[in-house]
């Protein structure tokens, strides 16, 4: 299953390891993920600048969605039949 991320992103959902929720300022935590896919260059914004939403952590790439966490994760769990929600 595949999973569009927004801007023509679309990703396989299984090389999804984490769904984050990000929202400005940054927690320190969120600053280092970003810190260190950046000097890898490992880091895709497929925002606006200033518009993103949520952080999708992969395998070999961390994206910057302009699509919000609960829908990501709606639609990553949708072909399973099952919802679960994390509170």
């Amino acid at each position: 299953m595949y999973i569009h991320l927004g801007n023509n992103y679309v990703i396989a959902a299984r090389d999804i390891i984490a769904i984050l929720n990000i929202e400005k300022p940054y927690s320190n935590d969120i600053k280092e993920i970003l810190e260190i896919a950046e000097l890898d260059k490992n880091l895709v914004n497929i925002g606006y600048n200033g518009k993103e939403k949520s952080m999708v952590i992969c395998d070999d790439k961390v994206y910057l969605s302009p699509i919000s966490s609960n829908t990501l994760h709606k639609r990553a769990l949708s072909d399973c039949g099952e919802v679960q929600y994390f509170e």
